[in-house]
């Protein structure tokens, strides 16, 4: 079993900044990449970004160029900086640990797919 706890959401004004954190416990040898994921009101939950145990990652269209993923393998936690934020980043943001191994290459880019295990969420509010 894997737990993954999730912190640093708040409120902050559009062009600000926040730095979510996402820690993992428990049974994290069997985690290949972890990926955050994010659900706004009435919208589909989707993918913002993912990093492989080696580094790799991969970044949803919206946020490229505003959004960093990193990680610190020697804390079990992953980063996600997310510089320039507009109202439209509003939503609740999980992390998710990849143990199966779904993700991989694609005309030599790296992507994640999601694994079993799920945090509690974060919320993020952008406000205008």
């Amino acid at each position: 079993q894997v737990q993954l706890v999730e912190s640093g959401g708040g409120l902050v004004q559009a062009g600000g900044s926040l730095r979510l954190s996402c820690a993992a416990s428990g049974s994290t040898f069997s985690i290949i990449a972890i990926g955050w994921y994010r659900q706004a009101p009435g919208k589909q939950r989707e993918l913002v970004a993912g990093i492989s145990r080696g580094g790799y990652t991969n970044y949803a269209d919206s946020v490229k160029g505003r959004f960093t993923i990193s990680r610190d393998n020697a804390k079990n936690t992953v980063y996600l900086q997310m510089n320039s934020l507009k109202p439209e980043d509003t939503a609740v943001y999980v992390c998710n640990a990849d143990n199966n191994g779904r993700g991989g290459f694609y005309s030599g880019n790296y992507y994640y797919a999601p694994g079993d295990y799920w945090g509690q969420g974060t919320q993020v509010t952008v406000s205008s």
